[in-house]
């Protein structure tokens, strides 16, 4: 979603120096919602990269590890766990803040439940660690807030995703 805000405001900004009002106010509010993306993605990882640390080092003091090659890639996993859920979250904070989904459309949720649910019928099936099912739990939790926001808030149509959904 990032990328293709930015994409939308280097064009929109281009357009917006010359262009009508309507362009302008376009232009503020993607860089409203980059702005409210950006802040999200800072202050997941100021809260979890502490304790991806924390849980890296408890690993090494508590837990047995065949080697140290072995303990950094489980530190490693973990990481990248964590990073991968920071950037599910700014999403759910743009509609948050801006109270409405229109960057969300009906299409990214189709594939979100398509891919949510076959993680979970792997993760029940097939034999894997702790940690990878507790990932593909917290998929979970990200999808149940997408439709929790879904419905709460009101699709706002003058936002450049709203519509796509409208045309259906």
């Amino acid at each position: 979603a990032a990328l293709r805000l930015e994409e939308e405001a280097k064009s929109t900004e281009a357009h917006a120096k010359s262009g009508t009002a309507g362009e302008k106010k376009k232009a503020e509010r993607i860089a409203e919602t980059m702005k409210v993306d950006q802040q999200a993605i800072k202050h997941l990882t100021l809260v979890l990269l502490p304790i991806v640390i924390g849980f890296s080092l408890r690993s090494l003091v508590n837990e047995q590890h065949a080697s140290w090659y072995s303990w950094f890639l489980a530190s490693l996993t973990g990481t990248v766990y964590t990073f991968g859920f920071i950037l599910m979250t700014p999403q759910l904070f743009i509609n948050h803040h801006l109270k409405s989904v229109s960057h969300l459309p009906w299409k990214f949720l189709g594939y979100r439940f398509i891919n949510t649910f076959i993680d979970d019928l792997f993760a029940f099936i097939i034999r894997m660690p702790t940690m990878h099912r507790i990932s593909c739990f917290r998929d979970d939790i990200v999808f149940i807030i997408y439709l929790y926001q879904r419905w709460v808030y009101p699709v706002d149509t003058s936002r450049g995703m709203a519509s796509e959904d409208m045309a259906r």
